[in-house]
């Protein structure tokens, strides 16, 4: 193996050092990024040519007396004279701020900027060393981040507007569902309410009250199974039928009968609905009127008297209406006297979830609540029994319809 002679040696790292000079002064100008130093007023004293190709210009185009800010549009310039030079004078330092710099054809290039201050031995600023990075794909995603924000607000607009729409179109709808108001029928006083659980879906409760002529009224009161468009339709096939019914024979037990038919025949092939529905004819006699009702499956009536307590007018075996071609209706006969109260409810209401342990509010505390306001007319009861469904909070997730139907204490017959 041949040594290299000791005067050999010099000459080796001599052409190392050029090497690593070269490569030094090679990698300055051909960066990734843009380099320039500027004196302390903005003069610009050396750049780099990474940054002359990005702008489109030589090197003496730049490196005669031009200034950093000749280089930035007019916003940049701005920018650069009241917020970026006064914070690197302070601060000797000011990275990633995000500027436009000209180029030659009349375009921006998109920049960040990052600058340090030098300084000499004695603490005194020599010169400003800026690195400039081409921020053209950044900008371009942050556009395009920007309009993609901008879509899907716009989108969420919509949607709320359509939601809107949607909450108007079914209030309308649940309105068609409902009587606009209670007919007038004398010597009864009346009163309903309803309760929507969701804005955004048409409940399957339902309520009615109509005269059949010779002073006899009829009404009725139900839960169609589900909610929305469907129950909607099916909602509205029942309560045109229990009328029509009515009209033509005028017995409870025929009416929910004829009912049931009418389901079975329209949802009998393979997509089954049923309800339950608690129907019957008030008639006037004397200074009490005869209530004659018949029950499909719903919660039985409750019954507040005018001498105080409160009884259910039961009618078992009454069976779910639509749901079996042979379904039997069980009726139920009372009278209405002076300062009585007749209550009809949905099973929103005995649903209700209350207390810690989400516990259904049931049968037996009705009973209890009601035999607390009798005797009271139907308005009072009415009102007491909002008071009631409000006071479940988010224990109350199901529609609910009330009806109450009284004879005054003077009711002037």
């Amino acid at each position: 193996m041949d040594i290299p002679r000791r005067e050999d040696r010099p000459r080796i790292r001599t052409d190392a050092t050029v090497l690593l000079e070269d490569s030094t002064e090679e990698l300055y100008e051909s960066a990734p990024c843009g380099y320039l130093s500027t004196l302390m007023d903005g003069t610009i004293v050396k750049v780099n040519r990474t940054l002359l190709d990005w702008l489109g210009l030589s090197r003496e185009e730049v490196e005669h007396g031009r200034r950093f800010t000749d280089l930035l549009t007019v916003g940049g310039r701005l920018y650069h004279e009241t917020h970026y030079a006064p914070l690197l004078r302070m601060q000797g330092h000011v990275g990633g701020i995000a500027l436009d710099m000209k180029v030659a054809d009349g375009s921006r290039l998109p920049v960040l900027i990052t600058s340090t201050v030098k300084h000499d031995a004695d603490g005194s600023p020599l010169l400003v060393r800026t690195t400039v990075f081409d921020a053209t794909d950044r900008r371009s995603y942050e556009t395009e981040l920007l309009r993609a924000r901008r879509t899907a607000e716009e989108a969420l607009r919509q949607a709320e507007a359509d939601r809107e729409q949607l909450r108007e179109a079914l209030a309308v709808l649940q309105q068609s569902l409902l009587p606009a108001s209670l007919p007038a029928v004398p010597g009864v006083e009346t009163a309903a309410h309803y309760h929507t659980a969701s804005s955004i879906q048409v409940g399957g409760d339902f309520y009615d009250l109509f005269p059949l002529g010779d002073e006899r009224f009829a009404f009725f009161l139900g839960d169609v199974c589900g909610k929305g468009p469907q129950a909607a339709t099916v909602t509205s096939l029942v309560r045109y039928t229990l009328r029509t019914a009515a009209l033509h024979r005028p017995d409870p037990e025929s009416v929910l009968s004829t009912l049931n038919a009418a389901l079975l025949e329209r949802y009998g092939g393979g997509d089954p609905r049923y309800c339950t529905a608690v129907f019957g004819i008030l008639a006037p006699e004397g200074r009490s009127v005869r209530v004659h009702l018949a029950s499909g499956g719903h919660p039985p009536a409750l019954l507040l008297r005018a001498d105080g307590g409160a009884e259910y007018l039961r009618t078992p075996g009454g069976l779910l209406i639509g749901a079996f071609p042979d379904a039997s209706f069980t009726s139920a006969r009372t009278t209405l006297r002076p300062g009585d109260t007749l209550l009809l409810y949905t099973d929103g209401l005995t649903e209700a979830r209350t207390g810690e342990r989400d516990e259904l509010y049931g049968d037996d505390a009705l009973h209890s609540y009601a035999g607390e306001l009798a005797p009271a007319g139907p308005r009072a009861v009415i009102d007491a029994l909002v008071r009631l469904l409000v006071s479940f909070g988010d224990g109350l997730d199901d529609d609910t319809a009330l009806l109450a139907l009284g004879r005054p204490r003077r009711c002037g017959r």
